[in-house]
């Protein structure tokens, strides 16, 4: 790399990887570096320049980060297209702002179809969206062409999924999790809505009537409907700024026969459920002669404070079922999730007189695939490169978002969203409304609300799966409509 795009000057005491990170911007920038140009290899770059690899290797992955460099295993890094959307104009609205009317929402642990009248948007800043750029691509098409070459079965998958599979998420698990398990305790599932729809077919088998299912307020809606569609009845129950009331489980006139929780990071608001609060709920369970259904999602990205024990980890009465997929881990492009059956043999025999009818959907070929990546080490090494993102985005969320008066942040100690709570609902809405006409969806919280007329204001946003540039002009427009709309509200 020649002329003026890197000038390293060892007398200016700028460290050398800031030098690095500027000169490359700077050339991106200014066009010296074109949308799709590869740059030189780490190697071949330090070795040019007189400096180390691991300078290099650090500026790589910060541009990457930002949005500037796209880099893939086994192919060379190379100016992002992406850098094209930084010249796109972008829609402005009156002061007015558009209509409410059909604005986007997000249901569960992916998007919904949009029945909005606004295009597609060129900020999606819902909540479920992972990144996939440091996806090993090599290890993916590895896995794939492993599978592809196996014996084509003319049987279908076995009844809870392929042992391999099987053998790969316990192993995943236990060094994750720390959730000691095996590969019998393992059921396949096509992600997490399948998972819930199977363990809510299992309850009336085990209790002979029509089951109760306690789920959180605010909680998942998809998952709430999933539960109802599968014969359940829900009732809401509150949550407080660590997660689940256990003892408005206990207050409730009939105890019920499940509850749904999300204790590492309760979704939306974010809330972690302490060890001890743990404890309160399995022996609660225990007492009522419940099931409890953990939901473990995104429980892989912790930013503050050590993780806590999966609830299925402290189990010692087979009451939790662990529920969990790869589609935060991965990508929900494959559709991926599983069960962890406790040590309860009424249950396994209610999952599998199910899954004799409703066979496992999961194809095995996509099995066969999922396990070789797992295999491989590519999964923790995605993991440990897509934590380190999503660190730096969730910076960039405090120093756009935190701080702005009356709309305090939170929910940012793990996973891949943040809320930001706002005055009113009319607000909430105004601001959705006017974030959509230009291009940019987020989720109103009222939409997680269980319970009509208990709708909280506030907005849910995901921060994951933008680049940096892009999503830092997000929540630029995300602060710009909360500062006018908030204070003309006040």
């Amino acid at each position: 790399m020649d002329g003026p795009i890197l000038v390293i000057d060892r007398d200016t005491g700028q460290p050398v990887g800031v030098q690095l990170v500027e000169g490359l911007r700077r050339g991106i920038l200014g066009g010296a570096l074109r949308p799709g140009d590869a740059v030189p290899s780490t190697r071949a770059l330090a070795t040019e320049l007189g400096v180390s690899r691991s300078a290099v290797v650090s500026a790589y992955e910060q541009l990457a980060g930002e949005g500037y460099l796209e880099m893939r295993h086994g192919a060379p890094t190379r100016v992002a297209e992406l850098m094209h959307d930084l010249a796109r104009p972008t829609p402005r609205v009156t002061p007015d702002g558009p209509s409410l009317a059909g604005h986007a929402t997000v249901r569960g642990d992916s998007a919904e179809p949009r029945t909005d009248p606004h295009p597609e948007p060129r900020l999606d800043l819902q909540p479920g969206r992972p990144s996939t750029a440091r996806i090993d691509t090599r290890a993916w098409r590895a896995a794939w062409r492993h599978a592809a070459a196996l014996e084509i079965s003319s049987d279908s998958p076995p009844l809870f999924g392929v042992e391999r599979l099987r053998e790969e998420i316990a192993d995943h698990l236990r060094q994750a999790r720390g959730v000691s398990c095996a590969a019998d305790d393992i059921v396949v599932t096509a992600g997490t809505s399948e998972a819930l729809a199977l363990a809510a077919s299992a309850l009336p088998l085990l209790s002979g009537q029509p089951p109760v299912v306690a789920v959180e307020h605010p909680g998942y809606p998809s998952a709430r409907r999933t539960l109802e569609r599968r014969g359940a009845r829900t009732v809401p129950t509150p949550v407080d700024g660590d997660g689940i009331i256990v003892d408005a489980l206990r207050r409730m006139p009939r105890a019920p026969d499940a509850v749904l929780v999300t204790p590492s990071h309760q979704y939306p608001l974010g809330g972690r459920l302490p060890v001890a609060a743990r404890l309160d709920l399995l022996e609660w369970a225990r007492t009522a002669d419940a099931l409890v259904l953990e939901d473990d999602y995104d429980s892989e990205f912790r930013h503050l404070g050590p993780p806590l024990p999966a609830l299925a980890s402290l189990d010692e009465g087979g009451r939790v079922v662990l529920v969990g997929s790869f589609s935060k881990v991965l990508t929900p492009w494959i559709r991926l999730g599983y069960l962890v059956l406790p040590a309860n043999e009424a249950l396994r025999e209610a999952m599998a007189l199910i899954r004799t009818d409703e066979r496992c959907p999961v194809p095995g070929v996509a099995q066969d695939a999922a396990a070789a990546l797992l295999a491989s080490g590519a999964v923790r090494r995605h993991i440990a490169a897509a934590r380190r993102d999503y660190s730096h985005r969730r910076r960039l969320v405090l120093a756009t978002l935190d701080g702005i008066p009356g709309a305090p942040l939170s929910g940012l100690d793990g996973g891949l969203h943040a809320v930001v709570r706002l005055p009113d609902l009319a607000t909430s809405a105004a601001v959705v409304a006017r974030l959509a006409a230009e291009g940019v969806a987020v989720a109103p919280l009222a939409d997680y609300s269980a319970v009509p007329g208990e709708e909280e204001p506030g907005i849910v946003l995901g921060y994951a799966g933008l680049s940096d540039t892009l999503l830092a002009e997000g929540l630029g427009r995300l602060r710009d409509a909360i500062l006018d709309l908030a204070t003309r509200s006040g």
